[in-house]
């Protein structure tokens, strides 16, 4: 029979100690355990949460699944896979208002944050772009190039085309590698190369190019390789 979370410790009941100690000091588990309030076939929601990061590979898989996907994972139907979806997409929101206020080049983890948000998931290599304006405030993202599992093409000139359109005097690229590993390769430093030199001839910084794997983000900044 499953037990009742309102029977537990008022210190060990997640929602309660949410409240006494901020979210920070929950588990991943717990965290989700006040998300849906209830558990399924018999499981109490903290034990169901704890089985359902096991399921999907911990947090960030759970988070980044399609919605398909997810459905497939016991104890997840449609509603519960939407609220899901809906964390993402917030947290994408958020970060996106953050670098759009211009917050997010005085805390440069929220780049990393943002990119990884938007990256990290995608089964493909996908190459994008965040034009900035003269104080470094997000004015567009876009996912400019799509390739295989490990290569998308890039083409300089689209890239300059895009920042003349939208005014951009500075740029920001990233790159994800479906392999998950974040090292950038001989190919994604003369490509670098190629958009800086490209970007140069119209007086357009280039602040860094990121590469997103699955278990961190390179920056060629911090590296020294721009």
């Amino acid at each position: 029979m499953q037990s009742s979370i309102k029977t537990w410790p008022a210190s060990e009941r997640p929602r309660e100690k949410f409240t006494t100690l901020g979210g920070q000091a929950l588990s991943d588990a717990e965290l989700l355990a006040i998300l849906f309030g209830t558990g399924t076939g018999g499981q109490d929601v903290l034990a169901w949460s704890r089985n359902l990061l096991s399921q999907s590979g911990g947090l960030a898989a759970l988070l980044t699944m399609p919605g398909g996907d997810l459905q497939r994972l016991k104890g997840i139907g449609p509603a519960r896979s939407i609220q899901l979806q809906v964390i993402l997409e917030l947290s994408k929101r958020y970060l996106a208002s953050t670098l759009i206020r211009g917050e997010g080049f005085t805390r440069p983890q929220l780049v990393r944050d943002y990119l990884a948000a938007q990256l990290r998931h995608q089964p493909r290599e996908v190459f994008a772009i965040l034009l900035l304006d003269s104080q470094h405030r997000l004015i567009h993202f876009a996912e400019l190039f799509l390739g295989t599992i490990n290569a998308a093409p890039v083409y300089p000139r689209e890239i300059v085309k895009l920042v003349m359109q939208h005014n951009a005097a500075a740029v920001i690229i990233a790159h994800n590698h479906p392999s998950g590993v974040a090292e950038p390769s001989i190919a994604d430093q003369q490509v670098t190369a190629r958009i800086k030199k490209a970007l140069d001839v119209i007086d357009v910084s280039l602040l860094d190019h990121f590469v997103v794997g699955g278990e961190g983000t390179v920056s060629f900044a911090e590296r020294g390789m721009l």
